[in-house]
């Protein structure tokens, strides 16, 4: 299987690792990344000596400060709904949907769609200064891979609410409160030995049982793709969108007009 140097997979005993590998920008995600993420997908759905799989960014500063801008700041409304959002979510899904429980330990701050990865995992823990949030409304977008709804599913109305109407991010102790990580750790060599607590209770388990546990939390999701693409593709081509992109790329502070 070959992948591009921004992600790494691991193939370990009876475990899998999925590393992003962009610390210098935040292990952001790219277009290349997604499509590491789908071949990874299909190798672990027919590894059937694979009990479990851990999900990861390099470096200790960041899991994942979601999409790359520079990715998808100059799309079409079209092709950003159509190749950017479609195709993440249909991404997510697969690694949703893997057999194997997926544990995000999540080694830094978390944000947009690096929240949304973080999400597609079944267990997730993160260090204590990991931070969280869904910062696209700062942007003029909104989050495009399901996370407004995953956020509602995992943590509540309310509380996504908060976290994508107000932008701002929120404490490691805060998102655990919330259900967003089930467990803090005081830092990264706390968070690999609990880590690798988990996978061994994992690989203890019944691996078929795992699967249809799953199978069974998945009959509450609903296929809502199409809106969620259809929603950023609507945000991608306001005039505040590219306000807010190209205050970013700028470095100031973005102008609304509400158009």
């Amino acid at each position: 299987m070959k992948l591009s140097e921004q992600t790494r997979w691991v193939r370990h005993e009876a475990h899998g690792e999925i590393v992003l590998n962009r610390p210098e920008k935040g292990n952001a995600l790219t277009y290349a990344m997604l499509e590491d993420l789908d071949k990874i997908c299909e190798e672990a759905r027919r590894d059937r000596d694979l009990r479990a799989i851990v999900l990861r960014g390099e470096g200790d500063r960041f899991f994942c400060t979601g999409g790359d801008i520079e990715a998808w700041g100059s799309l079409t409304p079209h092709d950003m709904g159509r190749d950017w959002i479609l195709f993440g979510i249909e991404v997510f899904e697969r690694l949703r949907k893997l057999p194997q429980p997926i544990i995000a330990a999540i080694n830094g701050h978390c944000l947009g769609g690096g929240l949304e990865l973080a999400m597609a995992a079944d267990l997730r823990l993160c260090t204590a200064r990991a931070k969280f949030g869904t910062p696209e409304v700062t942007l003029g977008m909104i989050p495009g891979w399901m996370g407004v709804r995953r956020l509602a599913e995992i943590a509540g109305v309310s509380r996504a609410r908060h976290l994508t109407l107000l932008g701002a991010p929120i404490s490691a102790q805060t998102a655990e409160s919330w259900g967003l990580v089930t467990a803090v750790c005081e830092d990264q060599e706390a968070l690999q030995t609990r880590t690798a607590e988990w996978l061994a209770q994992l690989s203890g388990n019944g691996p078929s049982a795992m699967a249809l546990v799953k199978g069974l939390l998945d009959t509450m999701h609903e296929d809502m793709a199409q809106h969620h693409a259809s929603a950023v593709a609507q945000a991608a081509g306001t005039e505040d969108c590219r306000e807010g992109v190209q205050a970013f790329l700028e470095k100031r502070r973005p102008t609304y007009t509400n158009r």
